[in-house]
């Protein structure tokens, strides 16, 4: 049976990973297969697949706490305790991190074309209602020591990554259409919330090749597949209402390597909702 991991091997790998989450953020490639060799070298006779579920078990405590995690090593829950410690008090003291971050989260976006519409799908994450998405919806036990900014919610913020989204999927929609011979019906797709506002509760109207709407929420993130979006409660209660013809198109690696998955019907049975904020009245 192999032994826990210490805490100077935690601490190895735990700084391996930002040294390459930082190198993402920036744009900058990097060898993911040298940096496991590299480690090799300093752990405990550790395996490339022990090393590599120890990056994937990071990416779900980053994404807990707020922050982007490194699209290849998908979040994996079931970590340990000293895990969570050792991420929680590296960031916590870690400003170049933050700021990098911080930087990456709230940089423009341009609107990208669309060549071949299939090429950009996706399926979308597994998801069990009894269970979640793949990401534990637990906190880290060093969680209630840490407070910073939510680096996730922030993106989404970002209005520029947004527009750039909606954009993309206008023009995957007219693609998607126009390939199925339907161009009349592409040439009425809408963007209403920019034409009639954001109070909608969905952003582009568009078609199905037998001319049935589609109203599709657009949701864009430069990070993974598993990145948690936010969606208002407005959004939320459109798609329950009108759940036949309601799309949410989650755009995601948007900035290296675009993609979508697509969630059909009410989302609250696609996805776990948890309340981020409460409305206090007096």
């Amino acid at each position: 049976m192999p032994k826990s991991w210490s805490r100077e091997e935690v601490e190895l790998v735990v700084e391996d990973y930002f040294q390459m989450l930082k190198l993402e953020l920036q744009g900058r490639a990097y060898n993911k297969t040298a940096h496991r060799n590299r480690l090799m070298g300093l752990l405990n006779s550790r395996s490339h697949g022990s090393i590599e579920r120890k990056h994937q078990n990071i990416s779900a405590i980053l994404i807990e706490l707020g922050y982007p995690y490194i699209s290849g090593y998908k979040p994996l829950s079931n970590y340990q305790t000293l895990l969570a410690q050792v991420v929680t008090d590296r960031i916590s003291g870690n400003t170049d991190l933050i700021g990098t971050v911080a930087e990456a989260v709230d940089q423009p976006a341009d609107p990208l074309p669309v060549s071949d519409w299939q090429s950009y799908l996706d399926d979308p994450p597994i998801f069990d209602m009894k269970g979640s998405l793949s990401v534990s919806a637990k906190k880290p036990p060093a969680y209630g020591r840490f407070r910073e900014v939510n680096y996730l919610e922030r993106e989404a913020r970002n209005s520029s990554l947004g527009l750039a989204g909606e954009k993309f999927v206008l023009n995957f929609e007219r693609d998607r259409l126009n390939h199925l011979g339907k161009s009349s019906l592409a040439k009425k797709i809408e963007h209403v919330s920019e034409s009639k506002g954001d109070c909608l509760g969905f952003d582009i109207l568009s078609f199905d090749p037998d001319g049935k709407e589609r109203l599709i929420e657009v949701k864009t993130t430069a990070y993974g597949k598993e990145t948690p979006f936010f969606i208002s409660h407005n959004e939320v209660e459109v798609s329950k209402e009108k759940q036949d013809v309601y799309y949410l198109y989650r755009v995601f690696k948007f900035r290296s390597a675009p993609r979508l998955f697509m969630l059909e019907g009410a989302v609250n049975q696609k996805v776990h909702l948890k309340p981020t904020l409460y409305q206090a009245v007096l």
